[in-house]
Protein backbone atom coordinates (compact mmCIF):
# COMPACT_ATOMS: atom_id res chain seq x y z
CA UNK A 1 0.00 0.00 0.00
CA UNK A 2 1.60 3.77 -0.86
CA UNK A 3 2.07 6.11 1.82
CA UNK A 4 -1.25 8.35 0.37
CA UNK A 5 -3.51 5.63 0.34
CA UNK A 6 -2.66 4.77 4.03
CA UNK A 7 -3.15 7.93 4.69
CA UNK A 8 -6.92 7.50 3.43
CA UNK A 9 -7.16 4.57 5.28
CA UNK A 10 -5.70 6.21 8.41
CA UNK A 11 -8.37 9.50 7.73
CA UNK A 12 -11.42 7.14 7.08
CA UNK A 13 -10.65 5.04 10.65
CA UNK A 14 -10.66 9.13 11.96
CA UNK A 15 -14.01 9.68 10.57
CA UNK A 16 -15.24 5.79 12.14
CA UNK A 17 -14.01 6.93 15.88
CA UNK A 18 -15.93 10.45 15.68
CA UNK A 19 -19.12 7.88 14.68
CA UNK A 20 -18.22 5.68 17.58
CA UNK A 21 -17.50 8.83 20.30
CA UNK A 22 -20.66 9.86 19.15
CA UNK A 23 -22.93 7.41 19.37
CA UNK A 24 -21.55 5.22 22.18
CA UNK A 25 -23.63 3.97 24.64
CA UNK A 26 -20.25 3.17 26.94
CA UNK A 27 -19.41 6.43 28.98
CA UNK A 28 -16.10 6.63 27.86
CA UNK A 29 -14.68 5.13 24.72
CA UNK A 30 -11.02 5.15 25.37
CA UNK A 31 -8.08 5.50 22.50
CA UNK A 32 -5.39 6.31 24.85
CA UNK A 33 -2.65 4.40 23.06
CA UNK A 34 -3.66 6.19 19.93
CA UNK A 35 -4.17 9.73 21.40
CA UNK A 36 -0.34 8.78 23.38
CA UNK A 37 1.32 7.64 19.52
CA UNK A 38 0.27 11.63 18.56
CA UNK A 39 0.40 10.42 14.70
CA UNK A 40 -2.73 11.91 13.15
CA UNK A 41 -4.06 11.55 9.46
CA UNK A 42 -3.03 15.66 8.73
CA UNK A 43 0.26 14.79 9.56
CA UNK A 44 1.53 14.23 6.16
CA UNK A 45 5.63 14.78 6.74
CA UNK A 46 5.42 11.48 9.24
CA UNK A 47 6.91 8.26 7.86
CA UNK A 48 4.69 5.73 6.04
CA UNK A 49 5.53 3.48 8.65
CA UNK A 50 4.52 5.44 11.64
CA UNK A 51 1.06 5.61 9.69
CA UNK A 52 0.85 2.54 9.10
CA UNK A 53 1.23 1.25 13.44
CA UNK A 54 -1.53 4.23 13.60
CA UNK A 55 -3.85 2.74 11.76
CA UNK A 56 -2.91 -0.29 13.36
CA UNK A 57 -3.59 1.26 16.87
CA UNK A 58 -6.42 2.66 15.85
CA UNK A 59 -8.19 -0.10 14.17
CA UNK A 60 -7.38 -2.19 17.54
CA UNK A 61 -9.47 -0.01 19.83
CA UNK A 62 -12.34 0.99 17.44
CA UNK A 63 -12.83 -3.23 17.50
CA UNK A 64 -12.18 -2.78 21.39
CA UNK A 65 -14.64 -0.14 21.23
CA UNK A 66 -17.06 -1.92 19.22
CA UNK A 67 -16.76 -5.91 20.32
CA UNK A 68 -16.96 -5.88 23.83
CA UNK A 69 -14.55 -8.50 26.32
CA UNK A 70 -15.92 -11.65 24.50
CA UNK A 71 -12.55 -13.41 23.81
CA UNK A 72 -13.94 -15.62 21.38
CA UNK A 73 -15.98 -12.94 19.49
CA UNK A 74 -14.43 -11.75 15.76
CA UNK A 75 -14.15 -7.97 17.00
CA UNK A 76 -11.82 -9.49 19.83
CA UNK A 77 -9.86 -11.62 17.61
CA UNK A 78 -9.57 -8.75 15.02
CA UNK A 79 -8.30 -6.21 18.14
CA UNK A 80 -5.52 -8.82 19.46
CA UNK A 81 -4.26 -8.97 15.89
CA UNK A 82 -3.91 -5.30 15.37
CA UNK A 83 -2.13 -5.24 18.79
CA UNK A 84 0.16 -7.75 17.85
CA UNK A 85 0.81 -5.65 14.08
CA UNK A 86 1.39 -2.67 16.33
CA UNK A 87 3.78 -4.13 18.37
CA UNK A 88 5.82 -5.48 15.63
CA UNK A 89 6.13 -2.18 13.65
CA UNK A 90 7.75 -0.88 16.61
CA UNK A 91 10.49 -3.28 16.37
CA UNK A 92 11.54 -1.59 12.86
CA UNK A 93 13.86 1.66 12.60
CA UNK A 94 11.65 4.91 12.75
CA UNK A 95 12.46 7.31 9.96
CA UNK A 96 14.58 9.95 11.01
CA UNK A 97 12.64 13.48 11.27
CA UNK A 98 12.58 15.58 8.40
CA UNK A 99 13.71 19.27 8.76
CA UNK A 100 11.67 21.92 8.40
Amino acid sequence: MHKDELIQLHTLLCQVRSVVERTSEAPVVNFKDYESYGVAPQHIHKSKLQHKRAVFLLGKELADALGGTDELSNTHKISVRLAELAKKGTKAPMAPPTPG
